[in-house]
């Protein structure tokens, strides 16, 4: 049952206007279905990235649903934030307060975006960070919501639009201040106090991530951060210290950005405050840029060959809207950038998904369980920043393809088999799988940022995030792709 009454009756008229045409025509009824049809994309142009509140009890809240090729999605409550809920209300001149685990109802919708982060200040949600169309994890228990308040300036909340900006150690004494975990049951874990005018306090867990822990672990000499805590469960005390911002590659915390230092005003759930779990064996996943180089190419292929791949919304959103409009739809043709992605552990600890076995899903298309729901992501960029298409890869399968000599594989994704990847060992994506590609058919000949990004969103931890991407220069032609010049990054 199509749920949004106005998109079905379209899609009621579209379906009676297809059995109409399977007889023969007339020029003048040919035009008529010319002209629908036009209709039909640009009311699908117009609804592109519009955002609806569906369960709450007036026009102003509820749970958050997005409009994308053809079709209303949910949205996960995963690092959803006031930031993201008022780029949702800036529509309707107010400003937000965001609302997690299905506040209003559970999601009634596959889910279209997952782990959105946003600045404050975009146009649109769509304008966003986040793991790409239709790549989620997340249960219809996870919806994220708003509640739309008056702003009638419809400014940026003052505590949204601060970004941290000057290091620590420009803002202190690093010679007087001091770094200790603390209620841990182990001197590896524990909640971070710092010491700073004659008083130790805590740290404001908002935006804690693991990029935020490793800076910790290193500077305390326990290694690598596994875990990056938002709790009690270690106890807590006066914050003292907002906004911390790492790259994650920083020897100790006062390398890295803040917000506030002393008297700080912390968002979220009182009591609660940063903490981690440092280990000194971790996985480290290197992605092998120069296979990128090596293997992409573009390839042309009729749409009838790509269904499965639809079915993973691993086409552009034009892709779709075809689908939809032309009865022909598998026979057209798509332009895919094609390429490898090689993944070698070198590291000191196995590579595992970070849901349990039993929470894979099976997918039926694929014949097999998918144990990380985004593995990859893939986008191309213009000189403008701004991102031109994009791909994705769920974990169809992480196992042991290849082995360093000496090394026996370990992981195998036949039978329900455990996933992974052990150390020294290559999880390898090949170009001819699903979804190993980027649809580029709308992308104009030019010169492009293409970046390639495994465990994009950091949730397995490992010992560093800076070998996880390539950025790569990406010529792009009318016959062929010449992807050179990469160069490693983060995520």
């Amino acid at each position: 049952m199509v749920k949004d009454s106005i998109y079905g009756r379209v899609v009621i008229m579209f379906i009676q206007f297809v059995v109409i045409l399977s007889r023969d025509v007339s020029e003048s009824e040919r035009a008529t279905r010319a002209a629908f049809i036009q209709r039909l994309l640009n009311k699908q142009k117009i609804l592109e990235g519009r955002v609806k509140l569906l369960g709450g009890s007036n026009i102003y809240e509820g749970n958050a649903y997005i409009y994308h090729a053809g079709r209303w999605g949910a949205v996960c409550d995963d690092s959803w934030d006031d930031a993201a809920a008022h780029v949702v209300c800036r529509a309707f001149n107010k400003t937000g307060v965001a609302t997690h685990g299905s506040q209003f109802g559970e999601a009634n919708e596959k889910y279209w975006m997952d782990d959105v982060v946003c600045e404050g200040n975009e146009k649109s949600l769509s304008q966003c960070i986040f793991s790409g169309w239709g790549s989620s994890d997340c249960e219809p228990s996870e919806a994220a919501g708003v509640v739309c308040r008056d702003n009638l300036d419809n400014s940026v909340p003052s505590n949204i639009k601060r970004q941290p900006s000057k290091l620590i150690h420009e803002a202190v004494n690093v010679r007087s201040v001091s770094l200790r975990l603390v209620g841990g049951r182990n001197p590896n874990e524990g909640r971070i106090e710092i010491y700073h005018n004659g008083i130790w306090g805590s740290i404001c867990p908002d935006g804690w991530t693991l990029y935020e822990a490793s800076a910790i672990c290193h500077h305390l000499a326990l290694g690598f951060a596994e875990q990056a805590l938002q709790t009690n469960y270690f106890g807590s005390s006066k914050i003292i210290l907002s906004g911390v911002q790492c790259e994650g590659n920083e020897t100790n915390l006062f390398m890295c950005k803040h917000q506030d230092f002393g008297d700080v005003v912390c968002p979220g759930e009182e009591g609660h405050v940063a903490a981690v779990v440092c280990t000194r064996n971790l996985a480290d996943l290197h992605l092998d840029a120069s296979t990128i180089e090596r293997t992409s190419h573009l390839q042309d292929v009729p749409m009838f060959q790509l269904q499965c791949a639809m079915e993973e919304n691993c086409l552009s959103k034009s892709a779709y809207e075809i689908q939809k409009t032309n009865p022909n739809w598998q026979f057209e043709t798509r332009r895919l950038l094609r390429f490898t992605a090689s993944s070698l552990n070198i590291g000191n600890a196995e590579f595992r998904p970070y849901l349990p076995k039993h929470l894979w899903q099976w997918h039926l298309c694929h014949m097999h369980y998918h144990s990380m729901e985004v593995f990859a992501t893939f986008d191309i960029l213009d000189v403008n920043g701004i991102r031109v298409a994009e791909g994705h890869k769920a974990s169809f399968c992480l196992e042991d393809n290849t082995c360093l000599p000496g090394v026996e594989r370990k992981y195998s994704c036949k039978n329900y088999g455990d996933q992974g990847v052990s150390v020294n060992c290559s999880d390898v994506y090949q170009y001819n799988i699903d979804c190993q590609w980027v649809d580029v058919t709308d992308v104009e000949p030019g010169d492009y940022t293409f970046k390639v990004a495994i465990n994009p969103h950091a949730r397995v931890a490992e010992q560093s995030f800076h070998n996880n991407a390539a950025v790569c220069v990406l010529r792009l032609t009318d016959s062929y792709a010449y992807v050179h010049d990469c160069t490693m990054q983060r995520p």
